[in-house]
């Protein structure tokens, strides 16, 4: 009799456990993260831009919490996209500014692609039982290098991508791609994991006749500029379409993001053609009209106008609809660790994060101070070239209300109160010695920790190619 109250009480703890499993894997969403290419924080219509039309990520706003605080890991794209999939300060890894040709990254102490053997946030969610896929603009490595890793080779189970090594997907098929893979999910009873990482509004500007037509009103430049962020917002209503459609919208973290803010000219520029080996001819920078919201800076600055850019994030039911956040300081390389615990993922073994999981403040918990620090770094001239009075900035730290930024040799510091001041519109070192003081140790501790130089199976087999002498007899 005892015996039988022993094996009833098992099965009852075992019956209760597995109950408790299921319910933690049905509160594991679905993510579908979707990461813009120079989209600056003003480029919305719920942001009050003047004549950009964005119904789609509006309606993402409305249905989602829209964080005004959030910042990426830095004002290129490469090293933002490097911060999203390893949670790491991309100065971790070397890479400081974008990929190109090899003699360009072998000049500027850069690897040729990001290492697969880093810590990848696809590669864990595969553990945790996610399908995973990559579609869009890739730039962990470059068309212009063959030899390079592909994207599968990061932990995606499927991915379509254009800068990077085989064939160029087409910049406007990535909805398509991102819906034939949740249907196919759905179809097999899998949670998912998707980066759709559109062009837009990067150059070239690759417009359509349609697009164009909407904004007939405005000039070239500004039609333009105004059509292919149409464009980019009418392919994620067909994404948001699919999840009503396949009855998974509750079920489905929506991102949308971008890797830095917008490019600008640093001059007037007239209006013309470019090619680019990646996705093709379009217009040129002439056409570039982001803004900032009022931030200071635009693209390749560590101001708040390179590396603050728009965060909405819907998860209907967990998520709080309609709302503004615009305290918590929200950085890219919280997403690792946030995504892997939303998802039960597993961490790496030995794995040691930049960020700190945001589901509290994802969840409607503000947190106003950052209590663990965010490091900047980036190549920058001295003094700032004439014409872009913002791009001196070699390092960068914002611990708690304090956001400082200094040059390459430490000569020159600005000091602003992120939390008070979150436009950086009142420079205040003077008046904050001691402040200063610990930060400038912050980030010489910091630095301490970055590698010297690359390490790993990073390298081109291009770099060993004698260099061809050019001199004439």
């Amino acid at each position: 009799m005892k015996s039988s109250r022993n094996i009833k009480s098992l099965l009852f703890l075992f019956f209760a456990l597995f109950c408790l499993g299921i319910g933690k894997a049905a509160e594991r969403p679905n993510i579908v993260f979707i990461f813009a290419d120079d989209w600056g924080w003003g480029d919305l219509s719920c942001h009050g831009h003047p004549y950009v039309k964005t119904p789609n990520i509006d309606r993402l706003a409305k249905e989602g919490t829209d964080f005004h605080r959030f910042t990426v890991a830095s004002g290129v794209c490469s090293p933002s996209r490097t911060a999203v999939i390893t949670g790491h300060f991309p100065a971790r890894y070397n890479i400081d500014g974008h990929f190109a040709w090899v003699s360009s990254n072998a000049r500027r102490n850069m690897p040729d692609w990001l290492d697969t053997q880093a810590p990848l946030l696809p590669r864990q969610l595969q553990l945790a039982g996610y399908r995973t896929a990559h579609f869009g603009k890739w730039h962990l490595a470059n068309n212009m290098i063959p030899d390079s890793p592909l994207p599968s080779e990061y932990g995606y189970d499927e991915y379509g991508a254009f800068n990077c090594a085989g064939e160029q997907m087409p910049v406007h098929e990535d909805a398509k791609h991102t819906i034939d893979f949740i249907e196919k999910c759905q179809r097999e009873g899998k949670p998912f994991f998707i980066n759709m990482w559109i062009h837009e509004p990067h150059t070239p500007f690759h417009t359509q006749p349609k697009y164009r037509w909407r904004f007939r009103d405005l000039n070239e430049p500004d039609n333009i500029y105004a059509s292919v962020l149409s464009h980019a917002d009418d392919r994620i209503g067909e994404v948001l379409d699919a999840l009503d459609r396949l009855k998974l919208t509750d079920d489905t973290l929506v991102i949308f993001t971008s890797d830095n803010g917008p490019a600008r000219a640093s001059r007037p520029t007239k209006l013309a053609l470019m090619h680019d080996t990646a996705t093709g001819a379009g217009y040129a920078i002439g056409a570039a009209k982001g803004v900032t919201g009022g931030r200071k800076g635009y693209k390749a600055t560590l101001f708040e106008g390179g590396v603050g850019v728009p965060f909405i994030a819907r998860w209907p039911g967990k998520i709080s609809a309609n709302k503004v956040d615009n305290q918590s300081i929200f950085s890219a390389v919280d997403l690792f660790p946030t995504f892997c615990e939303l998802a039960d993922a597993p961490m790496p073994k030995g794995y040691r994060p930049d960020g700190i999981s945001q589901i509290r403040i994802l969840k409607g918990k503000v947190n106003p101070l950052r209590d663990k620090p965010l490091f900047w770094k980036m190549k920058a001239a001295w003094p700032s070239p004439k014409g872009r009075p913002y791009h001196w900035v070699s390092y960068a730290v914002v611990h708690q209300n304090w956001k400082m930024m200094m040059n390459s040799d430490s000569g020159y510091v600005e000091l602003y109160d992120i939390k008070a001041d979150p436009l950086e519109k009142k420079e205040i070192s003077n008046q904050n010695p001691d402040i200063i003081k610990n930060l400038l140790k912050l980030i010489a501790d910091w630095k301490g920790t970055l590698p010297k130089k690359p390490t790993g199976n990073v390298f081109s087999k291009e770099r060993n190619r004698p260099v061809k002498n050019t001199k004439l007899n």
